[in-house]
């Protein structure tokens, strides 16, 4: 096998990796597809592939998987852990169990922690091992998180994950490691550069391989875990059952402004995906801004139920693919179309619009809310900012008190998410920084706060 057989799709906004593998026969092994398949079809047509396999690390809780689809659109065959309990054709793996699929082998190891059923895929050529499909288990610098499947099972998972990974490191050195999670992931990766790596840089890098036994190990896993998105605790299962097959491309429905009226008065929510600037001069009243851009479907999936129809404002530049694909990734399909013209259309109906000023970073006033992560808080904050993380922002609205509010994040998408949702929950004066924490220390020269 050759590096250039290996193709690696990066979603920049969930901070995974799914991989294309040329069998070099005309057919194509993808390794943890997402259920938008677009990268992996166009990586396919430019090698000439036909998908024969695709490959589940494990039951993810970030996205569905394209698997299914897969299995309908090119006839491939599901390769999964027997253990998972799937309820569609495959063909389930046991631990050591291997499969021929054309010159490579691929040998199946068990390697829990991430999740309960987790295997990682050993690539083989002839007897040599050359690489390793390690999911959510050995990533670059780390492991994937154990507290999924309920804080009260996070540390049995993690010191399966101490087991997974002393496995994993008695590889061959030279080994190459392809996991799925990378930075970015909620699923817990480090920052940095790296997608990919090998088991000996693993061994000479990673502080959980260095760690001198299991009690440290779990010790270090769970010290840094953080939120994660609400769909997590749903997609499991959802992929356990098989997401239904997508025929054709999705579409969204023109709406005129009195059916969007309608849906609103019927519990609808908007969803304003324009850049923050455009909402801050005029939207819907009521709308949620998440502005389009890779972690769309992140914010999406924290911040509006799935069970709520959604109407989509956007401007003409802003392909509606961009918006379906990554909502149907994370399982939303309750969006009912697009507000026809956006807002030409609705200012011109003569209907009312809400604006959110945007503040410069000298020009902060009233009290401060900081809607970033904790990590992100931690590492330095307006002095006297509160700290409410934009995922609980809803649940917690009514603690922010009536006064003058500035929201702000780390350059200014997430604080205009979290204004619009305190509008929406009734809270007139709000504005949203014009940047982030170091824009405002650079402008006013007082330095930041360090600290939960």
């Amino acid at each position: 096998m050759s590096e250039d057989q290996l193709t690696a799709l990066v979603d920049e906004g969930l901070g995974n990796s799914s991989y294309l593998l040329d069998l070099g026969d005309g057919r194509g092994l993808a390794v943890d597809p997402p259920r938008d398949l677009r990268a992996l079809h166009r990586a396919a047509a430019r090698r000439g592939l036909r998908i024969a396999y695709a490959a589940d690390t494990h039951l993810h809780a970030d996205f569905l998987s394209g698997a299914v689809q897969l299995a309908a659109d090119d006839g491939a065959t599901i390769l999964a852990s027997a253990a998972g309990m799937r309820a569609f054709d495959h063909r389930g793996l046991h631990d050591d169990d291997e499969v021929d699929v054309g010159g490579l082998t691929l040998r199946a190891l068990s390697t829990p922690g991430h999740t309960d059923e987790h295997l990682s895929f050993l690539v083989h050529d002839g007897s040599a091992p050359v690489g390793v499909f390690t999911g959510g288990s050995l990533i670059v610098g780390a492991a994937a998180r154990t507290d999924l499947l309920g804080q009260e099972r996070t540390l049995e998972l993690a010191h399966a994950q101490y087991a997974s990974l002393r496995r994993l490191a008695a590889l061959p050195d030279a080994t190459a490691v392809w996991p799925t999670h990378g930075a970015g992931s909620f699923c817990s990766a480090p920052p940095g550069a790296a997608r990919t790596s090998t088991i000996v840089l693993e061994k000479a890098t990673n502080p959980l391989l260095a760690a001198p036994d299991a009690d440290t190990f779990v010790r270090l896993l769970t010290a840094g875990l953080g939120s994660y998105p609400a769909y997590f605790a749903r997609l499991c299962e959802a992929n356990r059952q098989g997401p239904p097959v997508v025929s054709g491309e999705p579409v969204l429905a023109s709406l005129t402004v009195d059916q969007v009226r309608r849906l609103v008065a019927d519990g609808a929510a908007v969803v304003d995906v324009r850049p923050v600037a455009d909402v801050a001069a005029g939207h819907i009243p009521g709308a949620v801004s998440i502005a389009l851009r890779p972690v769309f479907a992140t914010w999406l999936g924290w911040v509006i139920d799935p069970q709520t129809p959604i109407v989509i404002v956007r401007n003409p530049d802003q392909p509606a693919a961009d918006i379906l694909w990554p909502a149907l990734n994370i399982g939303y399909t309750r969006i009912v179309g697009e507000l026809a013209g956006a807002m030409t259309a609705w200012t011109a109906a003569g209907q009312a619009t809400a604006t959110t000023a945007l503040t410069a970073p000298a020009q902060v006033r009233g009290s401060v809310l900081d809607i970033r992560q904790d990590s992100e808080y931690a590492a330095g904050h307006l002095p006297h900012a509160r700290h409410i993380e934009l995922g609980l922002l809803t649940a917690q609205a009514r603690t922010v008190g009536a006064g003058p509010v500035t929201v702000m994040c780390g350059h200014g998408e997430r604080a205009m998410t979290a204004a619009t949702l305190l509008q929406r929950q009734g809270h007139t004066d709000v504005s949203v920084l014009d940047g982030g924490a170091h824009d405002w220390a650079q402008a006013t020269g007082h330095p930041l706060e360090e600290g939960a």
